[in-house]
């Protein structure tokens, strides 16, 4: 069974464990980034100033590194430059347990240079599972290795909780160190002949398909985030137990949807998925705009929130770029479709409560649906990237095989 599912579309166990490994170890340490500076911050008093300055020097050095580093990926092999990329990520973890007296520029420091790690080879750790997969089956592996590196979270957050801040470093950088393992299982080596002429980001740009897609894309985390920051503001006056019921809620119905997403994408299609995603949370968007003070409204928004993250966390960051892409332009795809998921991160900093407090929910999240409204519309017009002989082929495919157990079962019955 296990061979038939990671077999039958071109990907054999190795590629599947390669790849899981090094999302294990790329994206569980990313998520754990956030717990480990703020490790790093306490006892430190700041202002909400120089608080916005040391994230948003993260996130913007992540962005900034992965354009980088898609000009770098042209010049070395990937495989090297992967286990150079990593073996930078391990040394860069080490810095926090360096610090004694921590200071603001020491905290800004490290945060440029973490944010650095974790960019400069990202485009190419994406391509390169892109390439290791087909159109086929990108969703359902996508959706598995995803949810592995997403189900490791809560138990490197308890870790981190549980030890000082030395051994969470130590902890931190054996997480990225993990990456290396994979190394020893030689990953697969993509042929010079299969790459083409590499592109600018000026041109990818210029695809419509693309725009389409990276407009749709950019509205969803943007306004999310801004109204995520009204929702926890107003749940800590009215309702804080929720705010904590949300935190434990939300990533494990994203982790259950990363899985489910990934299977149906490879069967009906990714545009479906997509659009299902949109409406959805536009209408839990519009119930808590005409009813904040029901609980049930608050329940129904927090499960389709989860589950329209997972969707297009899985479609945005791992699946699209790879069906739209051509190998020798899959890292500067992945480069420009990762830039709305990390400055959605910076949002929530510069909203301050003297500006939160003024804005009603009902406004606010009557606003949000209706730009998940006109995030829907480019959608309409871009075309579907798993391709529809696929779609009908596994239909057929689907049909014969009831067909045949109708058959034999009819047969049983008659030799009975």
């Amino acid at each position: 069974m296990l061979r038939r599912f990671l077999g039958e579309y071109g990907i054999g166990k190795r590629g599947f464990l390669v790849i899981t490994i090094l999302f294990l170890s790329v994206f569980g340490w990313y998520y754990t980034t956030e717990p480990m500076i703020n490790s790093i911050l306490n006892g430190l008093e700041i202002t909400h100033t120089q608080n916005l300055a040391i994230w948003a020097t993260f996130y913007v050095s992540i962005i900034g590194t992965s354009i980088l580093g898609t000009f770098l990926s042209n010049k070395v092999d990937r495989r090297k430059f992967l286990y150079i990329w990593t073996v930078l990520g391990v040394g860069i973890s080490f810095l926090p347990a360096l610090l004694t007296n921590v200071t603001l520029l020491q905290v800004w420091s490290v945060s440029l240079l973490l944010g650095a790690s974790f960019g400069l080879g990202l485009p190419s750790c994406l391509a390169y599972f892109a390439e290791c997969t087909v159109v086929e089956n990108r969703g359902r592996i996508g959706g598995i290795t995803f949810l592995i590196a997403t189900i490791s979270v809560p138990f490197l957050a308890i870790l981190f909780s549980a030890f000082d801040l030395a051994t969470i470093t130590v902890i931190f950088a054996l997480l990225r160190g993990m990456g290396l393992i994979v190394f020893f299982l030689k990953p697969k080596k993509q042929s010079s002949s299969q790459m083409t002429t590499s592109v600018s980001f000026v041109s990818i740009l210029r695809d419509k398909t693309f725009l389409l897609y990276f407009v749709a894309w950019s509205m969803f985390p943007l306004v999310d985030r801004f109204e995520t920051a009204l929702l926890e503001q107003f749940l800590i006056g009215w309702m804080p137990n929720l705010l904590d019921i949300m935190v434990v809620v939300e990533p494990l119905v994203a982790g259950l949807s990363l899985l489910i997403a990934g299977l149906l994408c490879d069967w009906i299609g990714r545009k479906k998925i997509m659009l299902s995603g949109f409406v959805a949370l536009g209408v839990a968007y519009a119930i808590i705009g005409l009813a904040p003070n029901s609980v049930f409204s608050w329940y129904l928004y927090f499960l389709v929130d989860g589950v329209a993250w997972g969707i297009f966390l899985l479609i945005f960051v791992l699946i699209l770029w790879g069906d739209l892409s051509q190998p020798g332009t899959r890292e500067k795809y992945y480069a420009l479709g990762s830039v709305p998921f990390f400055l959605s991160y910076i949002i929530p900093e510069f909203l301050t409560e003297s500006f939160i407090d003024p804005i009603s929910l009902f406004a606010a999240f009557s606003l949000a649906s209706f730009f998940l409204f006109v995030a829907v519309m480019p959608l309409v017009f871009a075309p579907e990237t798993l391709p529809e002989k696929k779609i009908e082929l596994r239909r057929l495919r689907k049909f014969a095989e009831d067909a045949k157990k109708a058959k034999e079962k009819y047969e049983r019955k008659m030799k009975g």
